[in-house]
């Protein structure tokens, strides 16, 4: 692993486990989207099984935007961003860096979410439930890749929490259908998912490559 990269991942953990914030505030908001679900709906039955995958898919996203503003938010402050533009590395390193750390938080809060999930929607998986192994961390994957991407670009406006998510949810929508129809397919057993991870797939490559090209013009502008 390059040491800058590595230098990266370390300050961040570093950073997050002496407060806890974004995992905090996650677990916060993606618990409310949860519960407020689960009161507006009656979660039971075959109808439960439907609108699961969506309500996760959706908590995940919110929960995962608090987060991705403070992953900026911290370099700010005494002029660290000016700093890192002088590291003799590549910005592609950084980028990589805060995606991965940003990446470790959401999957621990969905670990911590999960059990209340299927609780309180009273799920039961009818298809093959090892596929939520790679839809869940594939589709976080497009979510928190462009998150740290446009939160970069978006750092120096005055409103770039309100700009961040104008410009991350419409270009998040073709992930988010792909993951809420692989979810449910895979938790009602009705349809194949494949096809819907294939593109997962697909997006994550596609999207990161670009992400990883273009850093280096996003980290320097003024």
């Amino acid at each position: 692993m390059p040491r800058a990269l590595w230098t990266h991942l370390v300050k961040d953990l570093r950073i997050e486990w002496r407060s806890l914030d974004a995992i905090i505030s996650m677990l916060f908001f993606s618990g409310l989207v949860v519960v407020l679900f689960s009161v507006a709906f009656d979660p039971r039955g075959e109808f439960s099984q439907r609108i699961a995958g969506g309500v996760l898919c959706v908590a995940t996203m919110f929960a995962s935007v608090s987060a991705l503003n403070q992953a900026w938010a911290r370099e700010i402050r005494h002029n660290v961003m000016d700093a890192q533009r002088m590291v003799p590395s590549p910005g592609a390193e950084l980028y990589l860096a805060k995606v991965i750390v940003n990446f470790f938080f959401v999957s621990i809060v969905q670990v911590i979410l999960a059990p209340f999930f299927f609780i309180f929607y009273n799920l039961h998986i009818a298809g093959q439930g090892w596929l939520l192994a790679l839809v869940l961390p594939l589709g976080t994957w497009a979510l928190v890749g462009n998150g740290i991407f446009f939160a970069a670009l978006s750092i120096t406006s005055r409103n770039r929490e309100f700009l961040l998510s104008l410009i991350l949810f419409p270009i998040f929508i073709p992930a988010l259908l792909a993951m809420v129809q692989a979810t449910t397919a895979i938790l009602t057993g009705e349809r194949d998912p494949t096809l819907w991870i294939k593109l997962l797939a697909g997006y994550d490559i596609i999207f990161t490559t670009v992400s990883l090209l273009l850093f280096d013009v996003v980290l320097h502008a003024e």
